[in-house]
């Protein structure tokens, strides 16, 4: 597999340092709200790639952290009248909530920064041993120009270089583009822990640095997220971790490209901002999760109304396509071999398109291309045989980008077994008035009978 590395800016091949396992980092939420489209982007691309290197054959261990002391946080507890430490509960419990409707797998670890204190700290002290860091009234800072390489990840020039987001510049450190490790409580009511420098808590950027060492090592394979955390977090990071280890920190970096409302930048003041939990209130997460990968992870993305339909509509011909090799597999003909041998040409292509930089649009067109051939098979006659090799195929490749993983409830109760039945009824008496009212109200139902050789296939919309 070749992967987009941010840090050399060009396609790499995809190797790990132990091949038995691969060391993923991902960064996870600031758990002061509910997650927005933005956040969940990041979230189903890279379980996606967690899915596709799995499904390849490939160990992977995949580290996420929750981020539940912040500014936001701290904020947040003030309004809602609770402490941070609450704040942190019912946020990470309401992410857990939305990403399951997205079909996004826990990772193997989540850490949290109140959970990694005595880590953070021996990594604040460790910098400051190397002279990488100091402290001034409280607060530790990084000495970022005493770290030959930072900027390379951004590719930028340091000296072009100003604070970026959650920097404080103030007078009392020694560079403006020094950033805090940690900070000093500002007041009594502040959540705080003790460390050899008063009473604090941690920068945003130390936290990923040292979950990231305690649970993958000093040097991982690979770090996720998404595009704009690039500068200022991700270019600290290296700065942090390369300034204590000595060590490369990371050898491949992936990130995500933004999503766009409408074709603009979505942000608050433009009150174009989407909660996840939102959004469910009127598409089933599969329909979120779809749209999402069906664009090249790297690139901008533009969510609407319109194209989440087009996702809805994509997702049920997939549906349809499944609920059709289930029922001949049911209920068609004995004979023929459990051979999906015709398709393997879409399951090649579908694998070329996720090692080419996990390229989830071209993957997902191979998906719809087998599923035109099954179509076509199944119409011409498809034995149960066939049909079961098929829907393993269909159901083997739609697993790894985490769709159809939701069968629709093919429970059929009492009133719509009449319904059937008379409707079957009409049309034996050729009743043509009696059987397009029932198709009516099974439609207003959101139910489709298909009359098949097999039978009458029940088809949900």
């Amino acid at each position: 597999m070749k992967i987009y590395n941010t840090l050399t800016r060009k396609k790499e091949e995809l190797v790990p340092i132990d091949p038995a396992e691969l060391k993923m980092y991902v960064c996870g939420p600031t758990v002061y709200n509910y997650i927005h489209i933005g956040n969940a982007r990041p979230f189903v691309v890279f379980d996606t790639m967690r899915k596709y290197l799995k499904y390849r054959g490939q160990n992977v261990k995949y580290v996420q952290n929750f981020t539940d002391v912040d500014d936001k946080i701290i904020n947040r507890a003030k309004e809602e009248g609770i402490s941070a430490f609450e704040v942190g509960e019912k946020y990470i419990a309401a992410y857990y909530e939305d990403v399951k409707e997205l079909n996004i797998e826990k990772a193997d670890v989540h850490p949290r920064v109140t959970e990694t204190m005595p880590e953070i700290i021996a990594f604040v002290q460790g910098l400051i041993d190397k002279g990488m860091a100091y402290e001034a009234g409280g607060d530790v800072y990084y000495r970022t120009r005493k770290f030959p390489g930072y900027g390379k990840l951004s590719d930028q020039n340091i000296d072009d270089l100003e604070a970026g987001a959650r920097i404080e510049v103030g007078d009392i450190k020694e560079d403006p583009l020094d950033f805090a490790l940690w900070k000093a409580r500002k007041e009594e009511s502040e959540i705080a822990w003790e460390s050899p420098w008063g009473l604090g808590r941690p920068g945003w950027h130390i936290e990923c640095s040292a979950m990231s060492k305690k649970y993958l090592g000093e040097t991982i394979d690979l770090h996720c997220g998404g595009e704009d955390l690039q500068f200022p977090h991700h270019e600290n990071e290296i700065a942090q971790s390369e300034g204590l280890s000595g060590k490369t920190f990371s050898n491949y970096w992936m990130h995500n490209g933004f999503i766009n409302i409408n074709g603009e930048k979505m942000s608050k003041s433009a009150n174009n901002f989407f909660l996840v939990r939102d959004i469910l209130k009127e598409y089933e997460g599969e329909v979120l999760r779809f749209f999402l990968l069906s664009a090249q992870y790297r690139g901008p993305i533009n969510f609407s109304h319109d194209l989440m339909e087009s996702a809805k509509a994509s997702l049920e011909r997939m549906r349809n396509c499944k609920e059709t090799l289930q029922h001949i597999a049911e209920n068609g003909p004995e004979g023929g071999k459990e051979d999906a041998s015709k398709y393997a040409p879409f399951k090649e292509k579908f694998i070329q398109s996720m090692d080419d930089d996990l390229n989830t649009a071209d993957a997902i067109a191979a998906v719809f291309e087998m599923i035109t051939e099954i179509n076509k098979d199944a119409a011409s006659g498809m034995t149960r045989s066939e049909a079961k090799a098929a829907l393993a195929l269909l159901d083997e490749l739609t697993e790894v980008l985490g769709l159809l993983r939701k069968d629709a409830e093919n429970i059929v109760d009492a009133e719509l077994q009449a319904l059937i039945d008379a409707r079957t009824k009409a049309r034996a008496e050729k009743n043509w008035a009696e059987a397009d009212r029932i198709r009516d109200q099974l439609a207003a139902m959101g139910i489709t009978l298909k009359d098949t050789p097999q039978g009458v296939q029940i088809i949900r919309n």
